[in-house]
């Protein structure tokens, strides 16, 4: 395997990810693979494990990788134009690709230093000693989690690479997927791990038996819709999802608003987020890349260009980088009298932040234009509506006699249209700041909807489907005093699923991953057309992720690295 990805980087910066309350981050230099077997470099290794996770979980990357390209986002002004679109420019090449790659390779060699140096450690007390590994075993299970969804057969590195080598070869799908399994089941058997996020003495972000539960029951649901399928797996998760509802703890909050309000990110509802510091040594401003949460800025669209709007903190930094489709504003979203979440998911209206662009009425007078209209005076005022999308079709004649900019569902385009809200990040000291707010990762709605779809394709009664919707749709009626108006009586088709889980959990780094367990990447992108920019080019083959030429070239020892079918 090529050298950059085995090498002890990642001990470069041993770094605290969420298991620290300071977040206390500090670098060395002249690290070796011998101190995984010190006291301090044991923990150092378990750190700079959890470290790693921000390099998926608010990195750009995994959310080019799983957010656009699907039937929810496609490609803003400012977005990439090869991968989104699965045109001829996503190739072995693509370094989006590549540095997921690279970046799982590194930290589960990490978690393997952690793992296999623990016989070695002295000084450091048995129960602490097991927890550490347990903890180091739940991320390695995710950075695998990672790697087979996106690529299938991988190489399994089982244990730690303290020097370089250029053989590689690519383990089954089966066999990757087993060793995740028994990493999960070896999380939940140790009895030092903390139960859930809640428990006494567990800190924001550190591993627990909720989260490991939680994915032991999604690898078991992605399982059962691979090559590498078990008799038993949507019965498993199903088992595993109700463990986490019924024995974790957790609980779904009241509103689906509070789930991504700023500050609330470690509530009852959530499992396991990726902490984020406000460092600026290890997360700065203007940085797409490394560790920075920069979910902030992925969805905010062009407002600051429209007249009585200016950029700024509340409202964001513009980086354009994909924008809703319509089957998501217009159809996935219809319901919007009962079902609150599409209000409490996208903005759609901007006040007025900047009085030197604010427009003047022009003579003559638009036909309809508002009584108290004067030509040659604003249209509106400092903290009035700049922007407006109510979300139905509205006339021409309307647009133009409204005092604010009117945008109607056919007006939007891929500079603005309504904007998905739920990494939004006030708090910052600067507009180009990243965000340092935890990324939630998991939380008991996706588990509700992981049982839901368990039992659906079989792994228990049909009711019990529909039982397990309904729970999250009920929510999604708040504060109505009759939620059950949500309810559904049966649930007709996969399809119906997955328009919840994108109802639910829209933007949440899922559903790249949801349409290609589900086998409906293809007919939803492409034959239903949901997404016509991808539609276009998207290809049987995208199912899968191509091999980074950069790992193929450097399979120099043995055998070629193989190459996943269809990429060249």
């Amino acid at each position: 395997m090529k050298n950059i990805y085995i090498i002890l980087a990642c001990f470069c910066l041993a770094v605290t990810g969420g298991c620290k309350k300071a977040l206390i981050e500090e670098p060395h230099s002249t690290l070796t693979p011998d101190f995984f077997s010190t006291a301090q470099g044991f923990q150092k290794g378990l750190d700079a494990a959890y470290a790693g996770t921000r390099s998926f979980w608010g990195n750009q990357n995994l959310f080019t990788m799983t957010v656009i390209g699907t039937d929810e986002f496609y490609t803003g002004k400012d977005g990439n134009n090869n991968i989104n679109k699965y045109n001829s420019n996503y190739n072995t090449e693509n370094g989006t690709v590549s540095a997921i790659w690279k970046d799982c390779y590194v930290n589960i060699n990490t978690c393997n230093g952690v793992i296999d140096n623990a016989v070695k450690v002295t000084g450091v007390a048995d129960d602490l000693k097991n927890r550490i590994v347990a903890e180091a075993r739940f991320l390695r299970a995710n950075y695998y989690f990672i790697l087979v969804q996106f690529w299938g057969d991988v190489t399994l590195n089982k244990n730690f690479q303290s020097t370089p080598t250029t053989s590689a070869s690519r383990q089954p799908l089966a066999e990757v997927y087993d060793f995740i399994v028994q990493d999960l089941k070896d999380v939940l058997a140790e009895p030092t791990l903390f139960a859930g996020p809640k428990s006494s003495g567990a800190l924001p972000g550190q591993a627990n038996k909720a989260a490991a539960m939680h994915l032991l029951a999604k690898v078991y649901l992605t399982r059962a819709g691979s090559s590498a399928k078990k008799a038993d797996d949507y019965t498993n998760a199903y088992t595993s999802a109700m463990q986490v509802i019924n024995t974790s703890g957790a609980t779904l909050l009241p509103d689906f608003a509070s789930v991504y309000a700023e500050g609330n990110e470690n509530s009852n509802e959530v499992l396991w987020t990726v902490q984020h510091t406000s460092n600026l040594a290890y997360n700065g401003p203007n940085n797409s890349g490394g560790a920075d949460n920069v979910l902030n800025h992925m969805w905010v669209p062009q407002y600051e260009l429209r007249p009585g709007m200016k950029r700024d903190v509340f409202y964001g930094r513009p980086y354009i980088r994909c924008v809703p489709t319509a089957w998501l504003t217009n159809e996935a979203f219809a319901e919007r009298v009962n079902d609150t979440r599409y209000a409490k998911t996208f903005q759609t209206v901007w006040l007025c932040n900047n009085a030197a662009s604010i427009p003047k009425w022009e003579n003559p007078l638009p036909p309809g234009a508002p009584a108290n209209a004067v030509v040659g005076q604003p249209k509106f005022a400092l903290g009035d509506t700049a922007i407006f999308m109510p979300g139905y079709d509205v006339s021409d004649a309307k647009i133009a006699a409204s005092r604010y900019l009117l945008i109607p569902p056919r007006k939007y385009d891929n500079t603005l249209s309504p904007y998905m809200k739920k990494y939004n990040d006030t708090k910052r000291a600067d507009l180009n700041y990243p965000s340092i707010r935890p990324v939630i990762v998991y939380r008991l709605a996706e588990t509700h909807l992981i049982a839901a779809e368990a039992a659906f394709m079989g792994g228990a009664a049909a009711s019990e489907a529909v039982n397990h919707i309904n729970i999250i749709r009920r929510r999604g009626a708040f504060p109505n005093p009759n939620p059950s108006v949500m309810d559904v009586a049966s649930i007709p088709s996969l399809d119906f699923i997955l328009d919840e889980r994108s109802r639910e959990l829209c933007g949440e780094n899922v559903r790249w991953w949801d349409l290609v367990r589900t086998g409906k990447l293809i007919d939803r992108v492409k034959t239903k057309n949901y997404n016509p920019e991808a539609g276009a080019n998207i290809m049987d083959f995208h199912v899968l992720r191509p091999i980074p030429q950069d790992q193929i070239d450097a399979t120099t020892t043995g055998p070629k690295y193989p190459q996943n079918p269809g990429w060249f």
